[in-house]
């Protein structure tokens, strides 16, 4: 959540302040609203955003009899919370799926909005989320390559790709499109359209004549979290011409001002649905208001942490690493598997950020996604006999697996030891923990 990072820490600050006083006063909450206000204009949301949302707090805080009780504090973080929440939408929203099937998805956006990825990553997350049979139609037929993108992307989350070139017009497109996915029984069908450099006329007839011949069940417009304020009036003007049912916000991992994602529900009244948090096509989710919030505000994020160890971790491998545990039967092998989940979960400050009071503690801290690469390079050097058994591991074995691995001796030694110590700990536990990723990541310094 790199968009919020500024704003979380000035957010952070004020509220500690707060938290520090044993009772509060009405200039005290007065001073931190114009704090608030401050660091929410610093983030590019919108002025009238601002006006609205801090004079809301101000009135919930002064009205709920904040002001004079003891320890105060939390009650204010409470009603941040809870108004940061209803900015950004409330409760989660998914698709309007269909009763019939297939459910179709209309994707709109300016060029650079990243619609095409995002065609591949909504369907990667039907596929995983809902079990969906998902097809693509490629009605970007303005920008060059356009097609070809969409044919590699959609190959790469299995989903079938309907194109017919850059020849016909994108309404036959998407008209044949559909009454294809109908006949090969598709679940959802995702169409992806033309963006343009700017909002145009032409861009919005083309999407008003797509809309009257599949006639969607969403109509989801693509925003780039990246742009800012541009990113609102992007919306306010699709709105005015081409009504859409939520937004997909895209690049909320970088390193722009977060005033999009805050602004987009109040200003057109639309929700955000889904979020791409990465690159990867697996960075990809729903969008939870009070899960973000709670992330702005340092509380964590304790159930999307569970929801993507759901996706990685099976019930029934779980208990067959907890039976290996138990017997001491626990080899660097199963360590590599239990590793490779975990970063699949995401970036590991990601990962731990979503833990209740560690991205605080993470701020400035460099977690080196390297020193994981090398304890992976330097288990892949070893053979299946060195890692079921690596006290087979000495001498010319240790230096074969360190220049297998382009590490040192020195590296391989400390794996060996950690992992060495681990097991004798777990054993002693006689419990199924996870291992001590921390001490590890450390050896090869």
């Amino acid at each position: 959540m790199s968009v919020f990072d500024s704003l979380a820490d000035k957010l952070q600050g004020t509220l500690s302040e707060l938290r520090g006083h044993g009772t509060l006063t009405e200039d005290d909450v007065n001073r931190a609203m114009r704090e608030i206000r401050l660091s929410l204009l610093e983030a590019d949301v919108n002025l009238r955003v601002v006006k609205q949302f801090t004079a809301t707090v101000r009135e919930r805080c002064l009205g709920a009899q904040v002001v004079g009780q003891l320890n105060p504090g939390q009650q204010v973080v409470k009603i941040v919370s809870d108004e940061l929440t209803s900015l950004m939408g409330g409760a989660a929203r998914d698709l309007s799926f269909s009763p019939r099937p297939p459910t179709v998805v209309l994707l709109a956006g300016l060029q650079g909005s990243g619609k095409t990825t995002v065609a591949a990553k909504l369907a990667r997350h039907l596929h995983t989320e809902h079990r969906s049979s998902v097809a693509l139609a490629a009605c970007d037929l303005q920008r060059p390559a356009a097609v070809e993108q969409l044919v590699t992307v959609g190959g790469q989350v299995d989903a079938a790709v309907y194109e017919q070139g850059t020849g016909a017009a994108p309404a036959d497109v998407a008209r044949w499109a559909l009454e294809r996915a109908v006949s090969e029984g598709k679940d959802v069908l995702i169409v992806d359209t033309s963006g343009r450099l700017h909002v145009d006329r032409e861009l919005m007839e083309e999407l008003a004549e797509i809309r009257r011949t599949i006639k969607p069940h969403d109509v989801l417009l693509v925003l780039d979290a990246m742009t800012g304020q541009d990113a609102i009036n992007v919306a306010e003007q699709f709105g005015e011409t081409v009504r859409f049912d939520g937004v997909i916000l895209t690049k909320l991992d970088g390193d722009a001002r977060g005033g999009a994602a805050l602004s987009v529900k109040a200003v057109t009244g639309t929700p955000i649905v889904f979020a791409s948090t990465g690159e990867r096509l697996e960075q990809f989710e729903r969008f939870h208001p009070d899960r973000m919030a709670q992330r702005i505000l340092g509380m964590g994020d304790v159930m999307s942490l569970i929801e993507k160890a759901e996706r990685q971790f099976d019930e029934r491998e779980a208990e067959e690493l907890e039976h290996k545990l138990r017997r001491n039967e626990f080899t660097l092998e199963d360590f590599l598997s239990q590793l490779r989940q975990i970063r699949r979960m995401g970036p590991l400050t990601s990962v731990l950020g979503m833990l209740p009071g560690i991205g605080a503690q993470l701020k400035g801290a460099k977690v080196d996604e390297r020193e994981l690469d090398r304890i992976q390079a330097i288990i892949l050097s070893m053979t299946p006999e060195e890692r079921r058994r690596p006290e087979l591991i000495k001498g010319s074995r240790r230096l074969r697996i360190a220049r297998g691995s382009g590490t040192s001796v020195q590296a391989v030694n400390q794996l060996v030891k950690q992992f060495d110590q681990m097991r004798k700990l777990l054993r002693q536990l006689g419990s199924g923990r996870m291992p001590d990723l921390g001490a590890l990541m450390r050896q090869g310094r």
